[in-house]
């Protein structure tokens, strides 16, 4: 399973990847994350732990998820990675990348994933609900908000 979100951000680079790599704000700025907390802390990431909503509309508002990962943030890349290991998408690897341009910040969420271990569905699983529906659904919202915190940052 792939999924890509990529969106352009009206705002230089350092605003846009200090928004995306200070993650123990993203609750405060992202009404659909729950909480995230650093089990171990380094300058360039650590071991953290994020739970989400995954909102499906009107009959079922909010749905929870939870996941824990490795978080290496490269500065002079820039890049972050994280890699799920903890939680359903264990194993699942996730890039965020940025490629600075004249007036903007093009952004690109990737997520690779062979699935759960779930015998004879697992794979069938991420590529037609979990990525789609939860990881997308998740990414493109924490994507936006990001976004609009470093396009505020400059306002």
């Amino acid at each position: 399973m792939i999924t890509v979100d990529r969106l352009r951000v009206r705002a230089p680079l350092d605003k846009v990847f200090a928004a995306a790599r200070d993650v123990e704000r993203w609750p405060e700025i992202l009404p659909h994350y729950r909480w995230v907390r650093f089990h171990s802390q380094r300058a360039d990431g650590g071991l953290v732990e994020m739970a989400a909503w995954r909102p499906f509309g009107p009959l079922l508002p909010q749905w929870p998820t939870w996941w824990m990962s490795e978080m290496d943030i490269e500065d002079r890349v820039p890049r972050i990675r994280y890699r799920h290991v903890r939680g359903i998408t264990t194993g699942m690897d996730v890039s965020w990348d940025f490629v600075a341009r004249a007036d903007a910040v093009d952004v690109t969420v990737t997520h690779w994933w062979d699935g759960p271990p779930w015998p004879l569905i697992g794979a069938a699983a991420a590529r037609a609900v979990i990525g789609p529906v939860f990881v997308h659904g998740i990414a493109s919202r924490t994507l936006a908000g990001v976004a609009r915190q470093a396009e505020r940052s400059v306002a």
